[in-house]
């Protein structure tokens, strides 16, 4: 009988292996040559990186700079967001944030926020006390359960980790990680999805609904500039992580809007908003 039990759970562990290694190998890398033309449009170098839910494949004009890691910026606000409303420190979108008076980098956070408009306003230093609420320990805990790695931090770095230091997150994280997110793959609570989804939606029209955050890391002034989410359609899904960096002599202003503009204008160019 324990002969029998010990073939039968050998048996399913090379059914598991066998599965994923199948389904790993089914996903398929296609290089569209014409994203350079709309980086080089918008006068910046980097990696466009789009996957269709159906058809499992992947789409960039550059694989090697969506699989290299990079601050993550404000996009971890989305991480962020997940964590504060699942322990109950942020209660909904509509849940008051407090400016304490004292001034800050952007005139538009020197006010009471809700903490949707923190978020779509990316308020740094609101999501700087949420961490500091969060903290190490249960910051490191969620972070593992969403698989979210590389994250360096202790009690001395919590506020700031994702703007500077040493922690990396690639293009291809960023869209495993949302695809966890939006298909419920997290242990965590309907009601939280349900909250962070609601901030994240930028743009909804009869054809499309457009979700996400951008992200702006500066290390001795070298700008490395960030777009991820996805586009719902009538009939599929599509998650997206555009990372770039400016060319010689493009201005800061221009570079912060060009995030967005690149990776939509490559939706458009493959039919995915209309």
């Amino acid at each position: 009988m324990k002969n029998i039990l010990f073939v039968v759970f050998i048996s399913m562990i090379f059914l598991f292996v066998c599965c994923n290694t199948t389904t790993n190998k089914n996903i398929i890398e296609t290089e569209i040559s014409d994203f350079v033309k709309i980086l080089d449009s918008f006068q910046v170098n980097g990696s466009i990186l789009i996957y269709d839910n159906d058809k499992n494949t992947f789409y960039s004009n550059d694989f090697d700079w969506a699989k290299n890691g990079k601050l993550p910026a404000s996009t971890f606000k989305i991480p962020n967001s997940i964590i504060a409303v699942e322990l109950g420190i942020i209660e909904n979108d509509t849940t008051i944030l407090k400016w304490n008076g004292e001034q800050r980098k952007m005139d538009i956070w020197e006010k009471d926020l809700s903490f949707k408009d923190a978020f779509r306003i990316s308020c740094v230093p609101c999501y700087q006390e949420i961490a500091r609420k969060i903290g190490t320990i249960k910051m490191k805990e969620y972070l593992e359960k969403f698989e979210y790695k590389n994250m360096i931090f202790d009690s001395l770095t919590i506020d700031n980790f994702w703007l500077e230091g040493n922690s990396k997150i690639s293009q291809k994280q960023q869209i495993d990680f949302l695809r966890k997110f939006y298909f419920s793959k997290f242990p965590i609570s309907d009601r939280t999805i349900k909250i962070v989804k609601n901030i994240m939606e930028i743009e909804r029209t009869e054809n499309y609904i457009l979700s996400g955050k951008t992200g702006l890391s500066s290390i001795e002034e070298k700008y490395n500039g960030w777009f991820v989410g996805y586009v719902e359609t009538k009939s599929n899904v599509y998650f997206f992580a555009t990372n770039v960096i400016p060319t010689d002599g493009l201005n800061v202003d221009d570079f912060i809007s060009s995030r967005i503009n690149v990776t939509k204008n490559a939706l458009k160019q493959m039919n995915i908003m209309k």
